[in-house]
């Protein structure tokens, strides 16, 4: 896709519309390839356990917003209701590590929900763990792709292909295993879909 939309830019003929179209899909397919890259090494440092997972003690809450808050214009565009009831919650991991599932999970379940429809995220502490659900209204995915979905390179929806690389999940599951946590994931094919992962408080 680089290297035939690169040669069509050089076409002197070009109108500034179709040249801003070609340019726009050179950005758009970097950016993807740049995640795919940071993802893989990403990754593979997390398997071989070349990467540490130096812990500190912080707030999850507030991280949690942080992140969310990054996420307001696309919420806003596809005027998804934003469900939060996030509980004050103090844990001892990696704030960067978590980060990564955190934009995973949301950002899946703002893709996957039709405009108009809901994303839930929700925080609580229970029987010694922090316990953080999101939710969303999507299409849903069933008990077969739900047996892989933390496979590397499995996507759920073709529809999506595009906008991902199948290696989010995968990441998210390592991440998870990593700091000594836990992931699952609740689903209706057509209704939605909850990941709840819990951490050490």
């Amino acid at each position: 896709v680089i290297a035939n939309y690169a040669a069509a830019l050089n076409d002197a003929r070009l109108d500034a519309a179709t040249r801003e179209k070609y340019t726009n899909t050179l950005i758009t397919t970097c950016n993807r390839l740049t995640n795919l890259v940071k993802n893989i090494l990403t990754l593979n440092k997390l398997e071989n356990q070349k990467l540490v997972a130096e812990q500190v003690k912080f707030r999850l809450d507030e991280r949690l917003v942080q992140v969310i808050i990054s996420y307001e214009e696309l919420i806003e565009d596809k005027n998804i209701q934003l469900d939060l009831n996030l509980q004050e919650a103090e844990v001892y991991s990696n704030a960067d590590y978590l980060d990564l599932v955190w934009n995973n999970l949301i950002s899946n379940a703002i893709k996957f929900t039709p405009k108009g429809g809901s994303v839930g995220i929700k925080l609580k502490v229970e029987n010694g763990y922090a316990v953080v659900s999101v939710s969303d209204t999507g299409c849903g995915i069933s008990n077969e792709v739900g047996k892989r979905i933390f496979d590397k390179f499995y996507q759920v929806d073709t529809s999506h292909q595009r906008e991902g690389n199948g290696l989010g999940l995968a990441l998210v599951k390592k991440v998870i295993d990593v700091l000594g946590g836990k992931i699952t994931v609740e689903s209706h094919f057509g209704e939605g879909s909850i990941f709840t992962v819990a951490i050490k408080a």
